[in-house]
């Protein structure tokens, strides 16, 4: 997960893919996202991890973000649905959150359920993350907002199986033929555009 801007060595090219694809983004029309939106769900619906029992996290869409509104609802009755909480310690936790629930804004102004830190997930509880991505490429390699948020909350996964699944979502323009590597950079097991699933091949 290529989430750089704050890391040492960030390189100018992947902070101009970051500008480009996030342009590309803002600039899609409701029409184009609703139906993306639909789609999206309609192939998450391939992904068997989904529907055993489990803490399944997502992201509140910003930003012009694939949005996750029509995948939730579709989840089975027995899996929780989360949403990411920033942590102090500038790593993700993960709280219950179900439509109406509480919400306060994080200091992004990203929605967050307003739950205490003591009723979080940390990340290792997790079966399943579901997360955005401004880039990817099928090898798994992801180019996030920057700053790092994912990498460091899964930092865990660079040495050993899931769980949790990683899975990035976004929308198929958003593939590049390949994406460089930083040590801290945590894969995918999978990306899931409105067009297609795809097992990731490292």
């Amino acid at each position: 997960m290529a989430e750089d801007a704050t890391f040492p060595h960030a390189t100018d090219p992947r902070r101009a893919l970051r500008q480009a694809m996030q342009a590309r983004r803002r600039a899609l029309d409701a029409r184009t996202r609703i139906a993306s939106a639909e789609a999206l769900a309609h192939q998450l619906g391939a992904l068997p991890a989904l529907s055993a029992p489990g803490y399944v996290a997502g992201y509140w869409a910003v930003d012009g973000e694939l949005s996750l509104h029509a995948a939730v609802p579709r989840l089975a009755d027995h899996v929780v649905y989360c949403l990411p909480c920033l942590a102090d310690d500038t790593r993700l936790q993960f709280a219950p959150w179900r439509a109406g629930d509480p919400l306060v804004q994080n200091r992004y102004g990203i929605p967050e359920p307003d739950l205490a830190p003591s009723s979080r997930l940390s990340p290792s509880e997790l079966s399943v993350v579901l997360l955005p991505l401004v880039a990817f490429d099928r090898r798994g390699n992801r180019l996030g907002m920057g700053a790092g948020y994912y990498d460091r909350s899964f930092a865990f996964r660079r040495e050993r199986a899931a769980p949790p699944l990683l899975v990035g979502i976004g929308y198929a323009f958003q593939e590049v033929d390949t994406l460089s590597v930083q040590p801290w950079d945590v894969p995918l097991d999978f990306v899931v555009t409105e067009r297609e699933l795809i097992a990731c091949q490292r």
